[in-house]
């Protein structure tokens, strides 16, 4: 039996993709105020940009219950006994411990599902997540899935920047004394992935030299063998973030993907991160 691979849309994985490489997405909820969204169901990303400008309610976001990952559980276990679950940083998210209660209610004991930190959020998890599909694809066995992810993680660095830190604040998750900076000086916050926490770097004095910053962390990357770009308002930057990447790594294909709604309640408008994978 093919090991099924499940996610949360934390990865950024769009349906589309998601589909097509058999990953099966758990949703994660966002409210504005007491109106609740699936992420990616009863809300687009389109339709949560709109709604995050247009409207002075801050968002929040809420991990998946048990009882949702016991019916994805569920389901899988009628076709396999092996499941590999993989979520967004469990430093930045309950959702791993909802996962590992919804295992604990599953209905087929006899299945094997292992639930995996991806240690990162959007594409950094989404990377891990379509490695994990891509060895299970291939065949492996559900220790040989386990060992592509960890694989992955350790070859994985990112680095973003993001145009305004008072939605990362509002969320708790990061140091008042970074909005105290941004709002004197004007400056935008270069974030970085370490030990599976989203922490910030620095600061820049302007957008374009945000844009160098990454510029001059993509081009010192070594053995590059994989690459995505992330943004959410700014697709432009995005493209030409794109074409930087492969001008600079001409044998890979950088993924392009817009942030979705559960980042996007962290983020606001006007982030723009990449995630490179080193051999």
């Amino acid at each position: 039996m093919t090991v099924k691979i499940v996610t949360d849309t934390a990865s950024d994985i769009s349906p589309e993709e998601a589909q097509q490489l058999g990953i099966h997405l758990v949703p994660i909820y966002v409210r504005f105020g007491n109106v609740t969204y699936r992420d990616g169901v009863d809300i687009s990303t389109d339709m949560f940009y709109n709604k995050l400008s247009s409207t002075n309610i801050h968002p929040h976001t809420a991990a998946p219950s048990p009882g949702d990952f016991q019916k994805v559980y569920d389901d899988l276990s009628k076709d396999t006994d092996e499941i590999v679950s993989i979520h967004v940083t469990r430093k930045h998210s309950s959702t791993m411990e909802s996962a590992m209660v919804g295992k604990s209610m599953v209905d087929n004991k006899r299945c094997r599902i292992e639930i995996l930190d991806s240690r990162g959020i959007t594409m950094w998890q989404g990377m891990v997540a379509i490695a994990a599909a891509q060895a299970a694809a291939a065949g492996c066995s559900v220790q040989q899935v386990i060992d592509t992810v960890n694989e992955t993680i350790a070859q994985l660095r990112g680095l973003g920047m993001l145009d305004t830190i008072k939605y990362v604040l509002k969320g708790g998750r990061l140091a008042q004394t970074v909005l105290k900076f941004e709002s004197i000086l004007n400056v935008k916050t270069i974030l970085t992935l370490r030990e599976g926490e989203v922490k910030p770097l620095g600061l820049v004095r302007s957008w374009n030299k945000g844009i160098t910053r990454i510029h001059d962390f993509i081009s010192k990357a070594t053995g590059v063998k994989d690459a995505a770009v992330v943004y959410n308002t700014t697709p432009e930057d995005a493209d030409n973030l794109i074409a930087y990447i492969k001008s600079i790594f001409p044998e890979i294909n950088p993924r392009l993907t817009r942030m979705g709604p559960t980042m996007g309640v962290h983020t606001g408008q006007g982030a723009l991160l990449t995630a490179i994978q080193s051999g």
